[in-house]
């Protein structure tokens, strides 16, 4: 088998395809992720502390004396502990949804009924007694 021809059966297995879909959406889902800790969660959080801004939270390494993250890393490095903080938050709530979808898809396979059981496979008796039939049809 060339290489080409492997290659092209390995590209289109339904597993490579499965994956290069999971992988696309999951992006996508990143992104809503993102959205839904720093446009929902983070500022609800920021009130309840008393609008601290975890986006702004940083330890300058060069002497900054910037007020954002954004004019301190254009003056030098920047620990930015508050970047590192929205971020395992977006990881947190992220494990946690897709623990949730998971939990719910194994509960809904769960209650799925049971196939019927098959036939079984007829018996040397079975058979003889189906080419009587044919013949005598035959007659």
């Amino acid at each position: 088998m060339s290489f080409i021809s492997e290659f092209k059966e390995f590209a289109v297995k339904g597993n490579v395809i499965d994956l290069a879909v999971g992988v696309i959406i999951g992006g996508a889902f990143g992104k809503i992720v993102d959205s839904l800790v720093g446009d929902v969660i983070m500022p609800v959080v920021s009130r309840l502390f008393g609008g601290l801004d975890f986006s702004n939270y940083f330890i300058p390494l060069a002497g900054q004396t910037a007020t954002t993250l954004a004019e301190a890393k254009k003056a030098g490095a920047v620990l930015a502990y508050g970047s590192f903080i929205t971020v395992s938050l977006n990881f947190i709530i992220l494990a946690l949804v897709i623990f949730l979808m998971i939990k719910q898809i194994n509960r809904l396979k769960r209650n799925e009924p049971a196939a019927a059981p098959a036939e079984p496979p007829p018996t040397a008796e079975d058979i003889l007694l189906l080419r009587e039939i044919r013949d005598s049809l035959k007659r």
